[in-house]
């Protein structure tokens, strides 16, 4: 099967030898083997090349989709033939606002699990990646992956305790207007609906800043310049030791969630069954964050 996708991708069985450093005759010996054994002649030979027939273009395409989910278990076994090691990708918010805080837990409590995280910068191939699971954000639209739900999004308006010692007071949603507001630039809904939840009018709002990411948005906030829409979760670190305040009795719940998600029918290994349980245990005991309301 190897010289057959090779030399059909190839359109060549010398080309073939040189990839699977054989030689040509092997090759044609090979392909002519399947042949036999499929009794359907897959490729039409020329002088100088060969070509798929119709059958081989059928074949070929049901080939490779079997080598290459052999290739991505070969390597995700080579990587980790012990199945200690899981490699995670994390959505960034989720990943340095809540595991990275807690991920010492983990290491007392699974001391011979191996890690692998790195951030997420868009939906997983499972079936062309060694990502064994990741962390997802959104509403739970995934097609063929388990999903587990691990955090709704529950947002509040945050700020720096900076602004509430300024000359524009904050004393009620309507001075939101006076204040530069926050947003994730491709979340532009989120704070019109929390302010008509307060009863403010969206037109009497002045500026607003744009951030790509919800760190950088959080990073604003902290910073002075404005106020910004954070997970009452993810922002419990910053209320705790004062970088950021949680202004008024609002909250918006956005509809999106973070997921634990991975492959439908992959068998977990001893390391990822692991994480699984730790971090849905750990989402479930989380003892909730004191801040400062006002």
């Amino acid at each position: 099967m190897r010289s057959f996708e090779a030399a059909a991708r190839h359109g060549s069985f010398n080309k073939a030898a040189d990839e699977l450093f054989v030689t040509p005759s092997a090759v044609s010996h090979q392909v002519k083997t399947l042949e036999d054994f499929l009794d359907v002649r897959l490729f039409l030979r020329e002088k100088r090349r060969v070509s798929l027939t119709t059958a081989g273009e059928r074949y070929l395409a049901s080939i490779q989709l079997a080598l290459d989910e052999i290739d991505s278990a070969t390597r995700r076994l080579m990587a980790s033939p012990s199945s200690v090691a899981v490699t995670i990708s994390v959505a960034p918010a989720f990943m340095t606002r809540w595991l990275v805080p807690r991920i010492g837990q983990f290491q007392a409590e699974h001391p011979d699990v191996e890690l692998r995280l790195s951030t997420l910068s868009g939906e997983i191939d499972f079936d062309h990646s060694d990502t064994d699971m990741a962390v997802y954000f959104g509403r739970g639209h995934w097609r063929n992956l388990e999903m587990d739900h691990l955090l709704n999004i529950r947002l509040v308006p945050v700020c720096s305790p900076r602004l509430l010692e300024g000359d524009k007071p904050l004393n009620s949603p309507a001075d939101l207007k006076h204040h530069t507001l926050i947003r994730v630039a491709d979340r532009p809904d989120e704070w019109p609906r929390i302010l008509r939840q307060a009863g403010v009018s969206v037109s009497d709002i002045g500026r607003v800043m744009s951030f790509s990411s919800t760190s950088l948005a959080m990073s604003a906030a902290m910073e002075g310049v404005g106020i910004a829409l954070g997970d009452e979760k993810l922002v419990e670190r910053e209320v705790r030791y004062g970088q950021l305040v949680q202004l008024f009795d609002m909250v918006l719940d956005s509809g999106n969630a973070f997921y634990l998600v991975y492959p439908k029918g992959r068998q977990l290994s001893y390391g990822m069954k692991a994480f699984r349980d730790w971090v849905l245990d750990a989402l479930q005991h989380d003892a909730p964050v004191s801040g400062i309301s006002v």
